[in-house]
């Protein structure tokens, strides 16, 4: 799966000219939508931490999330700087469109990108030993009326596509309670 898009074609017709019910009949939705996925199970924030060092060449500043998503800063930011940016780029993603790119890694982990600068890595040793959840809650990983297209058609995942819903589902955890764990400085 190289990149997953949001198909959102639908919705918008369904908004222009509605979905044949009343307004009573109208559930009520919640912006930004959300996922009703919520992991039983975390991943170590130490070897995420590593992985995300080893993939920025050890170049780069980061904010580390307590489920794991980290931010990547720019050069020279103080402590505040950065606690502000990382809060102002998770909302972003939050309060835009979390469309999402998964790229395999070299070490056979996945690296969950957005569009802007944040991260999470899926590790794939963590991944297989939970990989009855994963398989059973993959498509709760998904918003209400999200329609994502992968190579495989709408709302149809792989293996690769079931592991970046499980990152993305920790950064949605992240961005709706974000607490930050760590700032991660490379010449340190």
């Amino acid at each position: 799966m190289k990149q997953v898009t949001r198909r959102s074609f639908l919705a918008v017709l369904l908004g222009l000219f509605g979905s044949g019910k009343t307004k009573a009949e109208t559930p009520k939705s919640s912006f930004p939508p959300v996922p009703r996925w919520h992991p039983s199970f975390s991943q170590p924030l130490d070897r995420v931490t590593d992985r995300i060092s080893y993939y920025a060449n050890r170049r780069k500043d980061f904010v580390v999330f307590r489920d794991g998503t980290c931010v990547l800063l720019a050069d020279g930011l103080t402590e505040k700087q950065a606690a502000e940016f990382a809060l102002k780029v998770l909302s972003d993603i939050l309060n835009f469109h979390p469309d999402m790119n998964p790229t395999p890694m070299d070490d056979g982990n996945l690296l969950v990108q957005y569009n802007h600068p944040a991260v999470n890595v899926v590790l794939h040793d963590v991944a297989q030993a939970h990989w009855s959840e994963i398989e059973s809650r993959y498509m709760d990983g998904l918003t209400p009326s999200e329609v994502l297209v992968t190579p495989l058609g709408p709302n149809k995942f792989d293996a690769l596509g079931k592991q970046a819903l499980l990152g993305r589902a920790y950064m949605f955890i992240d961005a709706q309670k974000p607490e930050i764990s760590k700032i991660i400085r490379h010449n340190q």
